[in-house]
């Protein structure tokens, strides 16, 4: 989406959910529902007043049949990678960042930076707000430590990647490790499988920042890679071998024009761009499989674009890509619904779920191997989704 003003998902916890008197053992996704925007018959995006938005937690142990397990309202965006929430490890919390809030101006509401991740108790029942903190300008995407010890958050409009302590459900900002300008817009954050290193797209840059972690301390290593044109998400394998990036091209949206993956060679000293992968129009969301041999990358294709232009199509799409060793090859193409953003896999890597903006809904597809299909079952969701997590790093 020309968001201007989605690393894969943090882990999905295996745990004991309570929900209503009883309690059930649950795989989790959490989803964030933005209902600040709209889009008219044109395809002609509309601001509308705050407080309307919510995020829902949806139980993936039957990876064919999700369920809704609790929906509570709290603020979140669209603007941005849809990376700007994840569920701690342990299953204890859930982080959320609230990218931008609108201001009324004139007659119409203007979006502007916010810098507030909300902590959720997820054993809560219903989930619960338990604590706010504030990042940097414009928190945006974020990772958690596999550890669990902390969280990186990057501050798109502060040229900056926020450090998060995690003690429990004690979260609090410990340091602020400036990586770049603020016009660098810095979106998202990965954090390698070993918990030593990190990868921050600076997306109008065009550059990936590696940073180095020792316990609580990250630092930026001064050295940039280069991918494609504007990164816009990043994720690593599970094997810590290899990073690859989402290369939107056009600034936050489509243009008609093809794009690429970046496939870095984590393993290299220093890492390198080792190849890029042509896929297609706007790749925004992006997940790696648990399984570490598959990864997808979600093409918006025109369906957020004026329905005059001669690149709209009415649909998005989602690109299978097969990891053989540090070889990336796409196998596969399959479309979606309109302005799809968000995506995660189910825990065992054998089914992805899209969510697609405009049609409120989540598509249901199926992993075989290296193949993707579409199982054509659509889940309704409470809102339209702008983002979603899930899947073990």
């Amino acid at each position: 989406m020309r968001h201007g003003l989605g690393w894969y998902g943090a882990a999905v916890a295996v745990f004991v959910f309570g929900v209503g008197a009883s309690a059930v053992q649950a795989q989790l996704m959490i989803v964030g529902n933005d209902e600040k925007i709209t889009f008219d018959e044109n395809n002609k995006a509309v601001n509308h007043e705050p407080g309307k938005d919510s995020v829902s937690i949806v139980d993936i142990s039957k990876p064919d049949a999700p369920k809704i397990v609790a929906t509570f309202p709290l603020a979140n965006s669209i603007v941005g990678p849809p990376t700007n929430l994840a569920i701690h490890p342990s299953g204890e919390i859930a982080l959320i960042a609230n990218s931008v809030n609108p201001e009324k101006e004139g007659d119409v509401w203007k979006n502007v930076p916010d810098d507030k991740i909300s902590v959720i108790d997820l054993k809560a029942s219903p989930p619960k707000v338990i604590a706010t903190v504030n990042a940097g300008k414009q928190a945006s995407g974020m990772a958690i430590a596999p550890k669990g010890d902390i969280a990186l958050v990057a501050n798109r409009a502060a040229g900056s990647v926020s450090v998060l302590s995690i003690k429990g459900k004690e979260v609090k900002v410990i340091d602020t490790v400036e990586i770049g300008a603020a016009a660098d817009q810095v979106s998202t954050v990965a954090i390698t499988p070993d918990g030593k290193r990190a990868l921050a797209v600076k997306s109008a840059a065009n550059k990936v920042a590696l940073l180095s972690i020792d316990g609580e301390k990250v630092t930026y290593d001064k050295r940039d890679l280069p991918p494609g044109i504007y990164p816009y998400n990043v994720g690593v394998t599970p094997n810590g071998k290899l990073a690859i990036t989402a290369d939107n091209g056009a600034g936050g949206g489509s243009d008609g024009n093809v794009d690429c993956v970046s496939v870095i060679d984590l393993e290299a000293n220093p890492p390198r761009v080792i190849d890029h992968v042509v896929i297609g129009d706007a790749p925004e969301g992006f997940a790696i499989s648990p399984k570490g041999d598959f990864a997808v990358a979600v093409l918006l294709q025109g369906s957020n674009a004026d329905k005059k232009a001669p690149h709209y199509h009415p649909t998005g799409a989602v690109v299978a890509l097969k990891i053989d060793g540090k070889k990336v090859t796409k196998t596969g193409e399959v479309q979606v619904g309109g302005l799809p953003e968000g995506v995660a896999f189910s825990a065992d890597g054998s089914y992805l779920y899209v969510g697609n903006f405009i049609d409120q809904d989540m598509s249901i597809l199926k992993v075989d191997g290296d193949k993707l299909t579409d199982t054509g079952k659509r889940f309704k969701l409470p809102g339209h989704p702008a983002s979603m997590r899930s899947g073990p790093q």
